[in-house]
């Protein structure tokens, strides 16, 4: 007979028999899933200690019940922090995907450990770091591109947490003088993670940073990117294009990757043949070979790149173009009847061509291959229920471009976004086509600014964009600052828009 302290059903026997616990009221209401056995019932019964009332349910709709109903429950440990002195009972030989939220052991840190990555996820954190320092172990997680301190606590556990992390990525436990990475596979509920993990020695403690993957985010089209009309159009000519170059640039975490892979998954259509070399493979695409770089073996991105260039491609995806190599080989594979999609981490889309040229490409070879390059960042979306507009004074209109007394709107914070001002991001794009005039100024070796200028001689720069989206209220002035690169106060100011 099953055992509640709370009026609910354990994880494991939920997901095992098909019954959920939706409703613990005088009559419980239970989901039954599709095809489950219906004895499950006679146990949830006297389990429950109360009438049922039964509701049915497909597979899918079960699992997103399921992951809604216990993924809230890992963090909520009833344990002190107090931690024992080590880590006993440590499993050697992890399954290949373990699932957080069927685990059976109770160790404080192994549900500590759980509630972390579980809290990560309820919150759409991208990152989890955890940081030591001599008075305390900093628990920070990056939602929405920002930093924001989660927990708190006690130094001496730092050994015990960075030790169970280890173990569960496969890592040398007693090595802890050098950085080490790997990967934990998971699963939460219904839901599939990837989290990579990363150690780092420091005075205090080795630092971890895991980095969360969500399998289902994997699949985004190119529709849902959020770009403006113009972008979208731009990046779904250049796709069409039989070869040539085409570049995606901005800072770590500007979403560069998610943009091509969007990108693949348009050209992804079993006509072509669609190779990639990345580092690392962030997700795996059905119908498109992935290669992973591995540099202790040699495997560098001009390596793999030549290497794919002999298995008969249509379109190559390389990861990031990082030196005169790698530069060299993509231009030359575009040459020679490919389409190749890559990233270059540079501030603005004119910067790219300033890039490759400083890396040895010549100049020539660049306007004949270069296709589109892309600039892009992501901002916070303000939250619709607090956000408060305001006029632009004349401080905020010469900072952000706009004209004074325009319509600005600001973050203010509320229960509906956690007291942050946003919720979500949204993707600003700027877009530098290739054309006759672009293409004579990169063969004359014509500097960024000279290029800027015959690109967007109506605006249309990151800035632009970002402004465009202070004015119709979607982010705060502050935000597409802090996003993009600042310009004289005169450039391309825009009207007041309605919000």
């Amino acid at each position: 007979m099953i055992t509640l302290v709370n009026p609910t059903l354990p994880y494991g026997f939920a997901k095992r028999n098909g019954v959920i616990l939706l409703d613990a009221g005088d009559i419980a209401v239970v989901g039954l899933r599709d095809g489950a056995d219906p004895l499950a019932l006679i146990e949830t019964r006297r389990a429950l200690g109360r009438p049922l009332q039964v509701q049915a349910m497909d597979q899918a709709e079960f699992d997103r019940r399921l992951s809604d109903v216990y993924a809230g429950d890992l963090s909520a440990g009833d344990e002190p922090m107090d931690m024992p002195s080590g880590l006993d009972g440590l499993i050697e030989d992890l399954p290949a995907a373990a699932d957080l939220l069927d685990s059976a052991d109770d160790a404080p840190v192994i549900r500590m450990i759980n509630g972390i990555i579980a809290e990560a996820v309820r919150a759409g954190a991208s990152d989890i770091h955890l940081e030591p320092y001599e008075s305390a172990l900093i628990v920070r997680m990056r939602v929405d591109g920002v930093l924001r301190e989660s927990l708190s606590l006690n130094p001496r556990i730092t050994p015990l947490l960075v030790s169970r992390i280890k173990v569960m990525a496969r890592l040398d436990i007693a090595q802890k003088r050098v950085p080490q990475d790997g990967r934990i596979p998971l699963a939460l509920g219904g839901k599939t993670l990837d989290v990579r993990v990363s150690t780092l020695p420091s005075r205090a403690g080795e630092r971890v940073v895991l980095r969360i993957l969500d399998k289902d985010q994997a699949g985004l089209s190119l529709d849902q990117l959020g770009m403006d009309a113009e972008a979208h159009d731009a990046f779904r000519t250049a796709l069409r294009e039989p070869n040539g170059v085409i570049l995606v640039t901005g800072p770590t975490g500007s979403g560069k990757t998610t943009s091509l892979y969007a990108g693949l998954s348009l050209l992804n259509d079993a006509t072509r043949n669609i190779l990639t070399v990345e580092d690392p493979v962030e997700y795996a695409i059905d119908g498109v070979g992935q290669t992973q770089v591995n540099p202790k073996v040699g495997m560098t991105f001009a390596t793999g790149l030549r290497a794919i260039l002999r298995q008969d491609p249509d379109v190559v995806m390389v990861g990031e173009i990082r030196d005169v190599e790698t530069a060299g080989v993509a231009v030359q594979a575009s040459l020679t009847g490919h389409l190749v999609l890559s990233t270059v981490h540079t501030n603005d889309a004119a910067g790219a061509v300033t890039r490759l040229r400083d890396m040895g490409v010549e100049p020539f070879l660049l306007a004949s291959t270069l296709r589109l390059i892309v600039a892009q960042r992501l901002v916070r979306r303000l939250c619709g229920e607090c956000r408060q507009s305001e006029p632009a004074d004349a401080a905020t209109a010469r900072l952000c471009g706009v004209t004074e007394g325009a319509t600005v709107w600001r973050a203010q914070g509320c229960g509906s976004c956690n007291h942050t001002g946003y919720v979500g991001r949204v993707g600003v794009y700027e877009t530098l086509k290739i054309d006759d005039k672009v293409r004579r100024l990169i063969a004359a070796e014509a500097d960024e600014e000279a290029l800027i200028n015959a690109a967007f001689p109506q605006g249309g720069t990151l800035s632009d964009r970002a402004r465009g989206l202070v004015l119709a209220g979607v982010t705060s002035v502050e935000e597409a600052v802090r996003v993009t690169r600042q310009e004289t106060p005169e450039a391309h100011p825009l009207p007041e828009a309605a919000a």
